[in-house]
């Protein structure tokens, strides 16, 4: 804001000064101006003459309760709409802000979602005037959750003068932008009170860098020149560029170099990365993608495109890409194909992508920086959904079980998706690449994992985004939803400690998109003590767990036993009706809370609930076929002898080693020798997380498992004598058929008898079960960890030897 130069009391300099401020500003490589009144035309002029664009605030009665006052709410309106109408066409304008920071406290007395309901209906009525326009409005830290669900992209003011804490911010504003574009849209350093002339240089260098560094869509300097007025009076501060003659100070040497690098302004030196791109009958989407490789801006890599046995055209489009490095082999499925990419590399970083998924042109550069500057092993980013897409598709997008990032905090990811990760080839290959069993999905989980089980962390860059399309039909939906499921059964073979009882995977972290589902009750604002916290932050409510269990596979099993139970006892039909009905009702509810970016069909939400019913049943059926079928007792597992071993005559559930203080041994490395063993042998085991009092899990059938806990005795002078206590239980499994069955003769009994007492057999059927599988595979079991035991280098204690 300027002292008014015209006679029409509009608060700029005269158009002669107007031309000398633009002549400076292209100087400095600024692209975009940020004002604070509606221009004339002829300033519009000006800027779109020097190939500038202009961001324009919408001032308005913000530090009223305009919720209450109809004339300020009314007038709010009528101020965007004038200025939307007057320039939001002009061909210099580049958004419109219809709101600048709202007074926190009005907003708490207000009301966060009153708030943003009206924020909304300005956005609203600035597009209705202006249709090709962005429209955003500008928050900072202490409204940071106050969010409008219809902007174009997210603008936050922030002034923090540490590197460190803006740098941490500004990667949280990443998460709370969600799969919008950030923009800073202020920030400054005062050298009238605050620092110096050189030092407001040096950390205006230091936080742009910053912002670049962490994917910002731009950053606005505030502000351009020391001649700045605040209604009608000279301000005293100098946040400017320039002094208030123009005349330059050094920080507008120092943004000029640093404009003139954006984005990518490290000065790290990033190592070459080798972009594997694996593919299965991908024609369709195959030269977008390959052609967004062309267009990265990174300086060192390399593409290499593994076709894994494609029937289709992918070939002859890959052969319009002489650069790619072209691999073709026989069908193996994804992991095979990943692997055999990551052989092919030439990198240090080794970058995973699909043929469906368009990369951004800065997209290897922000995934690398972010690896480099946090010192993780691997690292990943969003993925986002294109606008090319079919109203199915923004159906899908919608709906539950799609790719996307576990968070445990703003920096470090529980779990990319595979479609958007990198890794340190030489890691990769140490923990010998990607399982090929996972040949749908699950492999990329399965890979992190282990890494993790390293102790290496995974980071997360939210500007390394690439566009992946959703699937485009129901069936194609329903498709991948069944491989998953089959993933997740696989999955709980290897990491049981991942997953819950009824075989769902448990995530410590933050599911990004945790929104779609049926949420219960409203979101929790931090305020500070009377609503004077610097940082207003809000912690959103995720999707509800009862939810989710309401509408599992299981739910819609148990309603099964419940309805062929009512054709015994009539009144229990109204009951499975009523369960029947309950997940139905949660569908309808999840598609009406869902947010999708746009309706273009009045099927939208009818299709979002239909998949929100059909999801967890899917999935969850694929999961239980897979884990019926699953050989639990492994081929290898007949070869254990048992005839012989070290057990304990005071306790026959122990079995007892012995390691001399010469060949040290310890009860970790027999615990390690053991896993390998059952490994081996093809058997599911299950490794305690930290959370029990037990070692390890070996399941020899789906209806009997034993459990083993070790303790290590230090005899002085002489060794180690390592104990293992053996407990041979029922699995979950045999108690779910043990539980069901006795309930199932327990009615029967009671209401059909006696022509029910055969019932009783039922239960008694699964403890045989249990007995005979106990029996059964207990002594080869046995004789697996005495070989496993022998092989490491333990000797058995038989009884009556000391």
């Amino acid at each position: 804001s300027f002292k008014p130069g015209q006679d029409d009391g509009v608060p700029l300099p005269s158009p002669a000064d107007v031309l000398r401020d633009l002549e400076l500003i292209k100087e400095l490589g600024a692209n975009t101006l940020r004002i604070y009144n509606t221009p004339p035309i002829w300033f519009c002029d000006l800027v779109h003459e020097h190939g500038l664009k202009l961001m324009l605030d919408v001032s308005w009665g913000k530090h009223f309760v305009f919720t209450q006052d109809e004339k300020v709410a009314d007038d709010a309106r009528e101020r965007v709409r004038a200025a939307a109408r007057a320039c939001g066409n002009h061909p210099a304008l580049f958004a419109i802000s219809v709101a600048n920071e709202i007074p926190p406290e009005i907003v708490r007395y207000i009301g966060e979602g009153k708030v943003s309901e009206f924020i909304d209906d300005l956005v609203m009525i600035a597009r209705s005037e202006a249709h090709d326009c962005l429209i955003t409005f500008a928050s900072f830290p202490t409204t940071e959750y106050l969010q409008s669900s219809e902007v174009d992209f997210v603008t936050f003011n922030v002034y923090l003068h540490d590197e460190i804490a803006m740098r941490n911010y500004l990667c949280r504003l990443q998460h709370v932008a969600g799969e919008k574009p950030l923009l800073l849209g202020e920030y400054g350093v005062d050298t009238s009170r605050e620092k110096s002339e050189e030092e407001q240089a040096e950390i205006l260098t230091k936080q742009f860098s910053a912002a670049f560094d962490e994917g910002v869509a731009g950053v606005f300097v505030f502000g351009f020149t020391d001649d700045w007025y605040v209604h009608g009076w000279q301000a005293d501060w100098a946040f400017g560029l320039v002094r208030a003659d123009r005349s330059k100070k050094p920080s507008f040497i120092a943004i000029r170099d640093l404009f003139a690098k954006a984005p990518q302004t490290t000065s790290l030196k990033l190592p070459k990365a080798s972009v594997i791109v694996c593919s299965y009958n991908g024609a369709s989407t195959t030269e977008s993608c390959l052609r967004s490789m062309r267009r990265i801006r990174y300086p060192d890599f390399e593409v290499v495109f593994v076709d894994d046995g494609s029937t289709d055209r992918t070939q002859e489009i890959v052969a319009m890409f002489p650069e790619v490095v072209n691999i073709q082999q026989k069908n193996m499925g994804l992991s095979y194909a990943r692997n055999v990419g990551m052989k092919a590399a030439t990198g240090e970083i080794v970058v995973y992508t699909d043929s469906d998924c368009e990369a951004d042109e800065d997209w290897l550069y922000y995934l690398v920086l972010a690896m480099v500057r946090g010192n993780h092993i691997g690292c990943g980013g969003p993925n986002l959904i294109p606008d090319e897409g079919s109203w199915v598709a923004d159906c899908v997008g919608q709906s539950p079980g799609g790719p996307t990032h576990v968070m445990i905090n703003d920096r470090e990811a529980e779990h990319v998706p595979g479609c958007n990760m990198g890794f340190w080839r030489w890691a990769a290959i140490e923990i010998n690449g990607f399982d090929s069993q996972f040949r749908k999905a699950g492999d990329d989980v399965d890979f992190i994992w282990r890494l993790q089980n390293r102790g290496w962390s995974i980071g997360f860059a939210a500007a390394a985004q690439v566009w992946h399309y959703r699937r485009n039909s129901v069936a194609a939906y329903l498709k991948q939803q069944r491989g998953y499921g089959e993933a997740e059964a696989l999955l709980k073979y290897k990491h049981p400690d991942h997953f819950n009882t009824l075989g769902a995977g448990l995530w410590r972290g933050r599911i990004y998109g945790a929104d779609i589902g049926v949420r219960f009750g409203g979101d929790v604002i931090y305020h500070g003590v009377f609503g004077t916290g610097l940082f207003q932050t809000i912690y959103r409510r995720p999707a509800s767990m009862l939810a989710m269990m309401l509408m599992s596979v299981e739910w819609h099993l148990l309603t099964l036993f419940v309805g062929v139970m009512g054709l015994a006892f009539k009144p229990l039909l109204y009951v499975a009706l009523l369960m029947f009905m309950t997940p139905i009702t949660l569908a309808i509810l999840a598609a009406e809370q869902a947010r999708p970016e746009r309706i273009r069909s009045r099927w939208t939400r009818p299709l979002i609930a239909y998949l929100h019913w059909r999801q967890p049943i899917v999935r969850g059926l694929a999961r239980y076929t897979v884990r019926l079928k699953h050989k639990v007792l492994g081929h290898k597992l007949g070869e254990y002898s048992a005839t012989k071993l070290p057990i304990n005559p005071q306790d026959s559930r122990e079995l007892l080693y012995w390691a001399t203080w010469t060949e040290p041994k310890h009860r970790i490395q027999l615990l390690e020798a053991i896993k390998r063993e059952v490994e081996t042998a093809g058997l599911r085991f299950r490794i305690d997380a930290g959370w029990r009092d037990w070692d390890l899990e070996i399941y020899g059938s789906r209806y009997a498992k034993m459990r083993l806990t070790t303790v290590a005795e230090r005899h002085e002078g002489s060794g180690h004598l390592l104990r293992i206590r053996v407990e041979r239980l029922m699995t979950t499994f045999n108690k779910v058929i043990l539980f069901a069955g006795a309930f199932l003769a327990l009615f029967l009994l009671l209401t059909m008898w006696p022509f029910s007492r055969p019932a009783v057999l039922i239960p008694l059927a699964a403890l045989a079960m249990f007995v005979f599988n106990r029996t059964r595979v207990g002594p080869p079991l046995l004789g697996l960890i005495d070989t496993a035991a022998t092989k490491a280098g333990f000797y058995p204690v038989w009884p009556g030897k000391k």
